[in-house]
């Protein structure tokens, strides 16, 4: 759709745009389920060991060629991611403190209705709120395999509204009963038994997650190539060939992005503000104001709401340019103070095991 607006390079651009924030996402998704494996194991081997058996995973789960296929194991998938969330939200609400907080004495939770945080946390922070409501960029490759096309929108509102009751719910039991103590991920905050116990239930879930969204690149990436080719539709060398080493080659991408960033919020952080707020704010304005170009010289009311646009669009482009300094300068400084030690480390990253 860019491409009415940009021509070309706007539509590659685009283009682009989503094949990274796949791999930033599958990146982040190999890192939650090596910790997960790592919690489960009690770091039965090296970290990267795990890393390496999610990417492929994740990567198996992504090789399915529709979402017909894909659908009974994306319903299990969600049962089991929410379900593991569950447990731990319910968990959380019956330990005396955080995993995290001091083990002995009063602490403070940390609660504040107006935080002031430097810059660049409030930053990454602001971009990371874009990864809770990224899905609905993903939604709009799965229109093409629908049976009925026409419920598409009802889908979207549904989906949406579920999706945005259970964050709202969850977080705000979590931070009622973490506060600033929480973990990251924030399973480790319930303790060791209840973190291996939301694991091994939602594990599944994530890597089916994540596998839904290295596909929805793969499928983009497959289309693009094999465009105008028989090759297409056709059950041919050419085609299994493509859409296994595309599959191959965005596993092997994130898998490398997620050992030389080995934490979670740096990922979701970069996704957020390359390549999410662009898709929340940038391009929904710019194809607003293309579908609605008149309202520059129509009514007052009209003339305000293209103005308001132009402002969303603003705020789209600063979120970008700030967001992606801030993850730079916290990823810098993980290396210099060690947070980050070297890339593919095998030392344990899940926390709190003892």
């Amino acid at each position: 759709m860019m491409g009415l607006i940009w021509g070309r390079w706007g539509r590659e651009l685009v283009g682009v745009q989503i094949i990274v924030a796949q791999v930033l996402i599958s990146a982040g998704g190999i890192v939650t389920s090596a910790i997960g494996l790592n919690a489960l194991s009690d770091h039965g081997t090296c970290t990267v060991v795990f890393a390496l058996v999610s990417a492929i995973l994740i990567t198996l789960f992504s090789s399915i060629r529709t979402f017909a296929r894909l659908g009974w194991l994306t319903w299990f998938g969600f049962i089991t991611f929410v379900l593991g969330v569950f447990i731990f939200v319910v968990a959380v609400t019956q330990v005396d403190r955080p995993a995290a907080a001091p083990k002995t004495g009063d602490f403070d939770l940390g609660w504040a209705p107006i935080a002031y945080p430097s810059f660049v946390v409030g930053m990454i922070n602001a971009t990371n709120i874009f990864i809770s409501t990224c899905g609905s960029s993903m939604f709009l490759p799965v229109i093409s395999e629908m049976k009925r096309p026409h419920d598409y929108r009802k889908a979207c509102l549904v989906a949406g509204f579920i999706v945005g009751a259970m964050y709202l719910s969850f977080s705000l039991v979590i931070y009622r009963w973490c506060g600033t103590w929480i973990s990251t991920p924030a399973f480790g905050s319930a303790g060791p038994l209840i973190k291996k116990v939301a694991y091994g239930v939602s594990l599944p879930g994530l890597i089916l997650g994540v596998g839904i969204y290295q596909h929805v690149a793969a499928k983009y990436a497959f289309v693009r190539i094999l465009r105008d080719s028989e090759h297409l539709q056709a059950n041919t060398f050419t085609h299994w060939g493509t859409w296994l080493g595309i599959n191959l080659a965005l596993g092997t991408a994130a898998f490398i992005v997620a050992e030389a960033v080995p934490i979670l919020n740096y990922l979701l952080g970069l996704a957020g503000s390359l390549c999410f707020a662009p898709f929340s704010l940038v391009f929904p304005a710019l194809l607003w104001m293309y579908d609605f170009k008149s309202y520059k010289t129509g009514t007052l009311g009209q003339k305000i709401k293209y103005a308001l646009h132009i402002l969303i669009m603003i705020l789209g482009f600063y979120m970008i340019v700030a967001g992606t300094y801030s993850v730079g300068v916290l990823i810098k400084e993980a290396f210099d103070t060690g947070a980050i030690a070297k890339v593919f480390d095998c030392a344990d990253n899940s926390g709190f095991v003892q």
